[in-house]
């Protein structure tokens, strides 16, 4: 038993644990620099919900993911907003569902006119950049291509201060772009653009300047090319051997934050773009797990679209924890831009996620409204499936007319359809995923934008200089975070 000293040296320190994080919530537009969170956003290339030690990875471990789950918000249900890769990519950069802006598949690419996070950060006096996979200028399918300075649609275009890039996925020994410039770089590409974010990084840490780097591997997508040493730690596996490589390159980012003196004031926001790709044909695990999840990528079951998730911000998160609430990729934008207070010039409504600083706080138990995803289908975009989830029920429309329900926190393999047994609960979220498929139809004819109207190409990159500008007018009229998150 404790004595009466220590229970009270005890409560001090909660206390003062308590009071620590509270003052380390408070930011408003005034905010000294300096004491402005760094922002780090990582993400993985098909990456399964089950490909971490966490969540009962046994063929490899990934201490450095364990790590940062351990020591700070592990995500139980975080969620792609789509189940493949540049869709989900647009939704991180604008908080919006990637067919508002008509980004539907793989390789498609995000229009100029959308508003983005590395645009809005510099507002509030942020170094931006971008390292790895971008897959947001279209082009030609296939590996990553160093894209020049004069693609109309590199990530320089979008807010960035500096991008280390190249088109689509990667593997080693591979030629990059720097801000333009092709630069080839040996052994694996996660340590490559690990090592170029660390400089940029360190750069601004010795200027005492709040950076945001976004940070997308090109793992563990096929094809699968690890180096020997990854291999044989991996036991062989070519897929676990690109998982090894990207949970060392996590583990040299958080080390160099120590280093520097930065860690305990940083977010890092760490997930995958979609779940790993299963085959039948092959042996089991060849391209990943999503462990007793339904689905794979390229479908809206659970398989598909959820994926680990981890925020790492000790001085915000004072006391680690899982959370079961529903949380996805377009939440990020929101809550970045909620957290910074800045009032967006030119914002483009809706939002489709939401802040969930109140989440990261400890303080939300529920989300607020639903979560919407939709795919296309054999014969186009009306015809494919649509997913409206909330906190415990999850309606699926599998056709035009065929809907089945599901209770994700009872059936997390959505075994059990509960579409006759809770007709009430799937009229009202019928009604509402109608009600969100309208507003996605508008926001694809370009009715969101300031000209009414999707821009050609030529008029894109003017509408671009323009977001990058701001505008007044615009920013006065924001209505506060209602307006910012409504559909």
């Amino acid at each position: 038993m404790r004595s009466p000293q220590s229970r009270l040296a005890a409560g001090i320190g909660m206390i003062f644990l308590a009071v620590a994080c509270r003052f380390a919530a408070a930011l408003s537009p005034d905010t000294p620099s300096d004491k402005r969170p760094n922002i780090i956003l990582c993400m993985t290339d098909d990456q399964g919900w089950g490909d971490v030690g966490y969540n009962g990875l046994t063929k490899i471990k990934t201490p450095n993911l364990d790590a940062m789950a351990a020591n700070g918000l592990r995500f139980d249900r975080f969620y792609s907003a789509h189940p493949s890769c540049s869709p989900t990519r647009a939704s991180v950069m604008t908080g919006r569902h990637p067919y508002r802006m008509q980004c539907d598949w793989p390789g498609m690419s995000l229009r100029l006119q959308e508003q983005t996070i590395a645009r809005a950060v510099k507002q509030v006096g942020y170094s931006t950049s971008h390292f790895g996979k971008w897959h947001l200028s279209g082009g030609k399918p296939g590996g990553g291509r160093a894209l020049p300075e004069s693609d109309p649609l590199h990530p320089g275009h979008f807010g960035f201060d500096e991008w280390f890039t190249v088109s689509n996925w990667f593997d080693t020994d591979w030629t990059f772009s720097r801000n333009g410039e092709p630069t080839k770089i040996e052994g694996d590409g996660s340590d490559a653009i690990m090592t170029e974010a660390l400089q940029f990084i360190k750069r601004n840490a010795q200027e005492k300047k709040p950076f945001l780097a976004v940070i997308w591997f090109g793992s563990p997508h096929v094809p699968l090319a690890p180096t020997a040493a990854d291999l044989k730690a991996a036991g062989g596996s070519p897929y676990y051997g690109e998982m090894v490589g990207v949970d060392r390159s996590m583990g040299a980012l958080r080390q160099g934050l120590r280093k520097l003196g930065i860690a305990d004031n940083t977010m890092i926001w760490f997930n995958s773009d979609n779940g790993a790709w299963m085959d039948d044909t092959v042996e089991p695990d060849a391209f990943g797990s999503n462990s007793h999840l339904r689905g794979h990528k390229g479908e809206l079951w659970e398989g598909g679209i959820r994926v680990p998730g981890i925020i790492e911000w000790p001085a915000r998160i004072c006391k680690p924890s899982i959370t079961h609430v529903p949380a996805v990729t377009s939440d990020i934008y929101p809550t970045i831009v909620e957290l910074l207070g800045i009032k967006v010039a030119n914002q483009n409504l809706p939002i489709d996620g939401i802040n969930i600083l109140p989440l990261i706080d400890g303080t939300m138990t529920e989300r607020p409204r639903p979560i919407g995803f939709w795919h296309h289908g054999e014969r186009g975009l009306q015809d494919g499936p649509v997913v409206w989830s909330d906190n415990q029920y999850k309606l699926h429309r599998r056709g035009k007319d065929t809907y089945e329900l599901y209770d994700l926190i009872n059936d997390i393999s959505e075994k059990k359809n509960l579409i006759d047994e809770e007709p009430a609960i799937a009229a009202t979220m019928k009604a509402e995923m109608a009600a969100w498929l309208e507003s996605v139809m508008q926001s694809r004819k370009g009715l969101d934008y300031l000209e009414k109207k999707v821009l050609e190409p030529e008029e894109q990159q003017s509408a671009g200089k323009s977001q990058a500008v701001g505008n007044v007018n615009a920013r006065e009229n924001m209505n506060g975070r209602e307006s910012l998150t409504a559909f």
